[in-house]
């Protein structure tokens, strides 16, 4: 008769998480600082003194971190941005670089 340690048997699983990547808007001399808030607003879901504080950053530093997110969500906030960006005829960009 088999005893319990004959049948139970050791699985080693390993965790892996998805990649992380930061996601920046980028300074230019023409796209409007309370359109840069708005889109922190908007897309990245900051409140508006996160918001100001960020839109800072990027005006004295050229560029500022949005957030962290996975590589679709990532993905997609860059495609939100560029087109909320080009509809209301701004250029502003947004990058992503791996965490």
């Amino acid at each position: 008769m088999a005893t319990r340690t004959d049948l139970e048997q050791e699985t080693i699983v390993e965790v892996r998480y998805p990649k992380k990547y930061k996601v920046y808007l980028l300074n230019d001399d023409y796209t409007s600082m309370d359109f840069v808030v708005d889109i922190l607003i908007s897309i990245f879901h900051k409140s508006l003194s996160d918001a100001q504080e960020t839109m800072l950053e990027i005006h004295k530093k050229e560029r500022g971190l949005c957030g962290i997110f996975t590589h679709e969500i990532a993905e997609t906030k860059l495609m939100q941005v560029h087109r909320k960006a080009k509809e209301s005829g701004f250029p502003l960009k947004a990058v992503m670089e791996e965490e």
